[in-house]
């Protein structure tokens, strides 16, 4: 009988000891309460803890990750697409994260899901495709100036998967399509557009430079004449028809 009751008084100083010295390590804290009411923030190494009059939790430092699951969001411009994202955030306040929320890793991922649709709910299909680096920063925003009450920092989002409906795949593909024939057509307009203005600047020389046309005319005549396939006739400009009656008129004279 004596050594049934020693073995149990053994037994509760183990555990009673056990109660009362705890370690934290490196990247833990404690959030200590002594008689319901919030004590200190301890740790990390020993930390003694009187049985029955404090209480001790636990609280990770460590970066967290978690997936947003799929989100159904209409965009500005009514489009209906399903969106997924992850979160990084960590606690850096561990008596708000213990004190101000009942769940933080719950309550974070939900606001996370709402605050992900509220966002891009703002934006066109566009803006969401080509604009993610914008996006996820407007995201961190709305979730760390939320969370900040709640002693946790959000340190990054980032937009995995942005899903679309087969139907709207189809109607981007011809939109973009669009988009590059107007370019083709732009670029080629502004092309005739600069080729006019040389022209008409070369016309402007010309006129001014007879001599000039003269010899251009000439070098015309030359690439024409290495062509002897086929049968050309082409008009003799009435200047340079003078041209020859005057170099003409003094050899009749003699």
């Amino acid at each position: 009988m004596f050594e049934i009751g020693s073995l149990t008084a053994i037994v509760l100083v183990l555990a009673l000891l056990a109660s009362t010295f705890r370690i934290l390590r490196e990247y833990e804290r404690g959030v200590v309460f002594m008689l319901g009411r919030f004590w200190k923030v301890k740790g990390p190494g020993l930390v003694i803890v009187i049985p029955g009059i404090q209480q001790m939790v636990r609280v990770d430092l460590r970066t967290v990750v978690f997936d947003v699951p799929s989100q159904d969001v209409i965009s500005r411009d009514n489009v209906s697409v399903q969106v997924n994202a992850v979160v990084y955030f960590r606690v850096v306040d561990p008596a708000k994260a213990i004190m101000q929320v009942e769940n933080y890793m719950n309550a974070t991922s939900q606001l996370s899901q709402t605050t992900l649709r509220s966002v891009l709910g703002k934006h066109e299909l566009d803006e969401m495709l080509a604009e993610r680096e914008t996006l996820n920063l407007d995201i961190q925003q709305a979730l760390d100036a939320q969370t900040d009450a709640w002693g946790i920092k959000v340190s990054n989002v980032e937009i995995k998967h942005v899903d679309i409906d087969e139907s709207m795949v189809r109607a981007i593909a011809k939109q973009a399509e669009a988009e590059r024939e107007r370019r083709a057509k732009v670029i080629h307009a502004e092309g005739e557009l600069q080729a006019s203005e040389k022209l008409l600047a070369a016309a402007e020389i010309l006129a001014g430079k007879p001599q000039a046309m003269q010899l251009r005319y000439l070098q015309t005549l030359t690439g024409i004449a290495s062509d002897r396939s086929n049968t050309i006739v082409f008009p003799v400009p009435g200047d340079f028809m003078d041209l020859l009656m005057q170099s003409r008129a003094p050899t009749e004279k003699k």
